[in-house]
């Protein structure tokens, strides 16, 4: 009677394992995800006292995002202080955004914009400089960027 255990107990092992098989169109099941990419214009170099226009071209799946769910372009100088809150930026079409500004203050400074489109959210951070660097600024260019912290903690 044993023996006729053992070949039953097989036959119903490799039955239930051949039900666990990976379906073809398994990958078509899941969402698909469409990356938010962002190409930004930014002047490497500003004078004091000019006035710049900041444009950022959106885009997901190789296509313009026109109303997109938001767009904000924030200015950050390099020593942690904000001299322009983040701001709501301009829809001109074409997935194309715009922000002007005007810096009085000589430094390194960073323009981070915030986007999102559909389920997608990109921050992408550029920097440039505006009139003359300090020295801690220079060190801080010799030096590269710093290693990403994770999340900045925005929350949109």
């Amino acid at each position: 009677m044993k023996k006729f255990y053992g070949p039953l107990v097989a036959a119903a092992a490799i039955l239930l394992l051949s039900a666990c098989a990976v379906r073809d169109d398994a990958a078509d099941l899941y969402k698909q995800e469409a990356p938010l990419q962002i190409a930004a214009e930014v002047p490497e170099e500003i004078a004091p006292g000019e006035t710049v226009r900041f444009q950022a071209k959106l885009t997901q799946n190789g296509k313009p995002v026109d109303e997109a769910n938001f767009v904000h372009f924030e200015v950050v100088k390099q020593d942690g202080s904000i001299p322009y809150p983040m701001k709501e930026a301009q829809e001109l079409g074409g997935g194309v955004y715009e922000m002007e500004a005007n810096f009085r203050s000589d430094g390194l400074h960073f323009l981070e914009v915030h986007a999102g489109s559909g389920d997608a959210i990109s921050n992408p951070q550029y920097q440039f400089i505006v009139g003359e660097l300090s020295e801690s600024e220079l060190d801080s260019l010799k030096e590269g960027p710093a290693p990403d912290a994770g999340s900045s903690g925005h929350h949109h």
